[in-house]
């Protein structure tokens, strides 16, 4: 029996004892699944699971990290910048005993891999969530590495949670794991910024990015990478501009296409109706500012972001790709449109921009499906639940 064992708590049922769980992820950038845990662990504490962040590496400063701190959440950064260095999973190894947790949960893949080894090795169940749909290129090190993790979660996880049914789906069949292997739990928000944005909050927020009151805005909020879709968007905006000179498209978000992304503005002759907002942590004023979100990407598994738009009450235009589906009904709370197509998503933002009475309804039943199906309190809940399923098998075997 290893040490790790030797420190837990002799077993109980369930609802008798805390549950620690160690969240191991790659980074704690500005992303939305990043983001998620702040809003997320608290939560969990609250139902009686207690957490502890362990970063494999830093990015962009890993800004999120303050932000956990600020919840009372423990944070450290290990410091492995490549999947094959040296000792990493040793470290990892170490800063689990360290923790001492009852499961690790995994998120992305380095973390995933070395999390789920260094569970499998140290007696620890673990538990990995799967948060992108990319496809890597054939015999590319990204290629080598997803196979990698599709090795170690069939071996070494005890359980693999898909964002969405269609990463569920693509999980099955491209990581080839036993279907009761893996599960969908949706990502959840804290509503609750987001819903009590009023017309105060859109004036105050228009004000401060020198936007009109009466122009019309379509917003997007992202990390600023390719695979966002955002040059599609600026394709199509000068048919848009023509049949609406005023309008204001608001990109809310950095990263490292940023600059490609500014000079395509520039030379489409749109810079002056684009505004980079740049990173914000007021994600609910910015949205409030909008009419419409529009969000273009290639490739999602299950979009935050989108449930924070919807939550607003804006109405959305986005590509059909990936888990986006699931969250935007086609017709009631936003208009879905082919994948890498400016011209169809000039039409179907134009179309919205045209009748405010559909996007005062599309809003509204956006609005609902965010309080019904994605709240965060929802999501903590079916995780807790995994959580002692698994603690319950470890402490009987």
């Amino acid at each position: 029996m290893t040490a790790a064992r030797h420190l837990r708590i002799a077993p109980l049922a369930m609802s008798d004892r805390r549950i620690k769980v160690l969240f191991l992820i790659d980074s704690l950038g500005p992303g939305g699944a990043e983001r998620l845990m702040v809003d997320l662990l608290p939560r969990l504490r609250e139902i009686g699971v207690d957490s502890e962040v362990v970063a494999i590496q830093e990015q962009y400063g890993n800004p999120v990290a303050d932000d956990l701190r600020r919840v009372g959440v423990s944070v450290d950064t290990i410091g492995i910048e490549r999947l094959r260095e040296r000792g990493a999973l040793t470290r990892v190894m170490t800063a689990v005993q360290d923790t001492s947790p009852d499961v690790i949960h995994t998120q992305f893949e380095v973390a995933g891999i070395l999390g789920s080894i260094a569970g499998f090795r140290l007696d620890i169940p673990t538990i990995a969530t799967i948060h992108t749909l990319d496809r890597p290129r054939p015999w590319s090190r990204e290629a080598a590495r997803f196979r990698v993790m599709a090795w170690t979660l069939r071996r070494r996880s005890q359980r693999v949670i898909a964002v969405s049914e269609s990463a569920r789906s693509q999980v099955l069949r491209k990581v080839g794991l036993r279907k009761r292997h893996t599960i969908t739990i949706h990502n959840g928000i804290n509503l609750t910024p987001f819903l009590e944005t009023d017309h105060a909050t859109r004036h105050r927020a228009r004000d401060e990015l020198d936007i009109a009151p009466d122009a019309q805005v379509v917003a997007t909020v992202a990390v600023l990478r390719k695979p966002k879709g955002i040059d599609d968007m600026l394709e199509a905006l000068p048919a848009l501009l023509k049949n609406h000179p005023f309008l204001r498209y608001l990109i809310v978000g950095d990263g490292p296409h940023r600059t490609a992304l500014q000079a395509k503005a520039a030379a489409l002759g749109i810079h002056e109706s684009v505004h980079f907002a740049g990173e914000r942590a007021d994600v609910a004023a910015m949205l409030a500012a909008a009419d419409i979100f529009v969000i273009p990407s290639s490739t999602e598994a299950l979009p935050t972001v989108l449930i924070q738009a919807m939550a607003v009450g804006l109405p959305v235009v986005a590509t059909a790709v990936g888990g986006i589906p699931e969250l935007v009904e086609h017709g009631t709370t936003g208009i879905l449109v082919p994948l890498g197509n400016p011209l169809r998503l000039s039409e179907a933002i134009d179309r919205l921009l045209g009748s405010p009475r559909q996007r005062y309804a599309m809003g509204l039943a956006g609005r609902r499906s965010a309080k019904d199906r994605f709240s965060i309190e929802r999501q903590a809940s079916h995780l807790a639940d995994e959580y002692r399923v698994l603690v319950s098998r470890a402490e009987m075997s």
